[in-house]
């Protein structure tokens, strides 16, 4: 399990934009997968065989040519309409940009001053007198940092709920939540998400499922709290089988793995059965047939009426029509981010101007929890979209009657020019109008919760806060009054020697 756990790591960490580069051929297969080439090949394919077929008839048969005023008069209309469709996507593209901004201030804000002021010593209860010292320390630093962890399970658990990934079984996120009880939040959906993996991944995957048995089911509503015990694996939350089942069932894990669990008295800890099954960090979709015109014009309607369908535009798709659904984790943790701060509040360890900011930090977790469904589940308009399409269409059917007569063989490489222009702008839109999921141009959140957020949270604890005493006063700091331009040729002088000397040296050097 060990090895598994670290390939799924490893796969989930190469995601680092700022890492060691790839090789100059994967570079160019990647760049040229991410272009808007790539998506509409079979469009510009067919017209510019329409182009083709219109020409040779212009030219030995009949001349289909038209005078050209269509192609001034909707020309400059279309292209200013394209040109609002592709800015309302990159806006929503952005402002998802903007919201894991908000995330990752947050978090560092909201661990900084968990970790520097939430002091060491405060009052835990009525247990206080049975404990020591250093033992009370202990309690209050545990809490403290798994606090922190629950930040970074908080930007993990956002990521996985935004691609339609339900359940907390993944290598990133089981351990920082298997230990919380379970809100009485309206149960989702089963996962529907493709769970084919590139590289390593894949076979741990594989490995996975067939383990599980492809356990389906549909969680009920909890009512009261119930306890995600490591010593049990629920059925509403183990990693489920590709596919959304084709009518509601409820299959109990088998007793054997429902069970098994391994106690270690020595350390007082439990290990659980289901940790041997978690799934990695990043699962991407492979490319599937129903991705290429004409078959992607199924997808929708086939997913819908509860077909299995692969495929990347599949999976983004169901993890749109699942947001309504979902078990909202990401809402759960902040539950109990919110109950540590009350519980602070109770003991009278913080003061008011701290636990505001501590509030005032998990609202702007909130928000951009909220700001994120908001972009994913609010499309650009059908009637809009689809007329859009309708017009350009249009447009371009009727491009090389206009152009023959003033182009003549080029005619062809004209239209095929246009086409690419309008419907380049058209796919690129909804590529980008939903940027959570594993398309070349999403947002890269495996970089944000991975690379920046768990590494900075790890960075702060490390260490305890630091003493001004320490540092301020380190012989080191020798360079207290010197000047930026000629900082290597003054006088290096330690800050006790400068309290030595007293004040009235001190101030003569500030005014020097």
């Amino acid at each position: 399990m060990q090895a598994g756990m670290e390939a799924a790591f490893k796969v989930s960490n190469a995601v680092d934009p700022f890492g060691a580069r790839k090789n100059p051929w994967r570079s160019s297969v990647d760049a040229l997968l991410a272009t808007a080439l790539f998506r509409c090949w079979h469009i510009l394919l067919f017209f510019t065989g329409w182009a083709a077929a219109i020409t040779l008839i212009s030219k030995f048969v009949h001349n289909l040519g038209f005078q050209s005023t269509l192609l001034t008069v909707i020309g400059t209309v279309l292209g200013f309409v394209i040109s609002y469709r592709t800015t309302s996507s990159f806006e929503r593209y952005n402002e998802g940009r903007r919201y894991w901004s908000q995330i990752v201030l947050a978090s560092r804000t909201f661990a900084r001053t968990v970790w520097f002021h939430v002091p060491e010593m405060m009052a835990l209860g009525p247990d206080d007198a049975k404990m020591s010292e250093d033992e009370k320390k202990g309690r209050i630093i545990i809490e403290k940092k798994t606090v922190i962890n629950l930040l970074e399970a908080f930007s993990v658990a956002v990521k996985h709920y935004l691609r339609g990934e339900d359940g907390i079984y993944y290598v990133d996120l089981y351990h920082l939540v298997k230990f919380l009880p379970s809100y009485a939040f309206p149960a989702g959906l089963p996962s529907t998400i493709d769970l084919r993996e590139d590289s390593d991944a894949s076979k741990e995957t594989s490995d996975t499922l067939s383990a599980l048995g492809r356990v389906t089911s549909i969680p009920e509503v909890n009512n009261g709290l119930s306890q995600r015990s490591p010593n049990s694996l629920s059925a509403s939350h183990l990693p489920l089988p590709n596919g959304p089942p084709k009518k509601k069932v409820n299959l109990e894990v088998p007793a054997s793995l429902r069970e098994a669990s391994n106690f270690d008295a020595e350390k007082g800890t439990t290990y659980s059965v289901g940790e041997d099954f978690l799934l990695p960090a990043r699962l991407p979709p492979k490319y599937h047939l129903f991705d290429f015109f004409p078959f992607s014009l199924l997808v929708k309607l086939l997913t819908k009426s509860g077909q299995e369908v692969k495929g990347k535009k599949a999976a983004r798709l169901r993890a749109r029509l699942r947001q309504s659904d979902t078990h909202n984790l990401p809402l759960e943790i902040s539950m109990y981010l919110s109950s540590y701060i009350a519980a602070l509040q109770q003991r009278k360890a913080l003061d008011p101007p701290t636990s505001s900011l501590l509030l005032g930090t998990l609202g702007q977790l909130v928000d951009a929890l909220t700001g994120l469904e908001r972009i994913l589940t609010t499309p650009i308009p059908f009637s809009y979209s689809i007329h859009l399409w309708v017009v350009t269409i249009i447009y371009c059917l009727a491009l090389p009657f206009q152009i023959y007569n003033y182009l003549g063989w080029i005619t062809i490489p004209g239209t095929a020019v246009a086409s690419f222009i309008f419907f380049g702008f058209l796919v690129a839109g909804e590529e980008i109008e939903n940027p959570f999921g594993y398309d070349k141009n999403d947002l890269n959140m495996d970089h944000f919760t991975h690379n920046i957020i768990r590494n900075e949270l790890h960075a702060i604890t490390a260490t305890p806060a630091p003493d001004p005493t320490h540092w301020v006063f380190s012989p080191v700091n020798n360079l207290i009054f010197a000047h930026s331009h000629r900082w290597q040729e003054e006088e290096r002088i330690a800050p006790d020697e400068w309290v030595r000397r007293g004040l009235g040296s001190v101030r003569c050097a500030l005014a020097a």
